[in-house]
C-alpha cells in the first residue's frame, strides 16, 4: 500500500473521530470557544511535533519566505474559518449529515485545483467527484 494512502486513510479516520468527539464534547458548550480550545490543544500538539523532530529551526525558513507565510497564513484562517462552521453545523445538527456535506470540499478542492492550477481530471475522476457530489447530498439529505 502506498504511503501516501495510509496517511490519507488515517487523515480520514482522525477526521472521522473530530467529529464524533466534537459533538460529545459541545454538549452544553459554545461552539466558537470550544473551537478557539481545540485550536490552542491542535497548535501545542504541532509544536510539540516540530520541536520532537528536530525541526523547530526550519521556521526561520518559512517566515523568511513571505508568499509562503502569506499562503500558510491564508490556509490557517480558511482551516480556523472551516472548523467554526464545521463546530457550529456539529452543534445544530447531525453528525451523520454534516460529516457528509463536508466532505463536498473534496469536490471543491478538485474544481478549484483544475481552474487555479490547470490539473486535468480524467473522464473517470469527474465521474468520481460527481459521485462523491450525489452521495454526499444521499447521505445528509436523504
Amino acid at each position: 500500500m502506498s504511503t501516501w494512502l495510509i496517511y490519507a486513510l488515517l487523515s480520514a479516520l482522525m477526521a472521522a473521530l473530530v467529529a464524533i468527539f466534537g459533538k460529545i464534547g459541545l454538549q452544553n458548550l459554545d461552539p466558537n470557544t470550544a473551537t478557539a480550545i481545540r485550536a490552542v490543544i491542535m497548535a501545542l500538539f504541532l509544536v510539540g511535533v516540530v520541536v520532537v523532530q528536530g525541526k523547530l529551526n526550519l521556521i526561520s525558513d518559512i517566515l523568511a519566505n513571505r508568499k509562503a507565510l502569506l499562503f500558510i497564513l491564508l490556509s490557517g484562517i480558511a482551516g480556523a474559518l472551516s472548523w467554526l462552521f464545521y463546530f457550529l453545523a456539529i452543534k445544530h445538527g447531525n453528525v451523520s449529515q454534516v460529516a457528509p456535506i463536508d466532505k463536498l470540499s473534496v469536490v471543491f478542492a478538485v474544481i478549484l485545483a483544475v481552474i487555479l492550477f490547470s490539473e486535468k481530471i480524467s473522464l473517470i475522476a469527474a465521474a468520481g467527484v460527481a459521485l462523491i457530489t450525489l452521495g454526499a447530498l444521499m447521505v445528509a439529505l436523504g
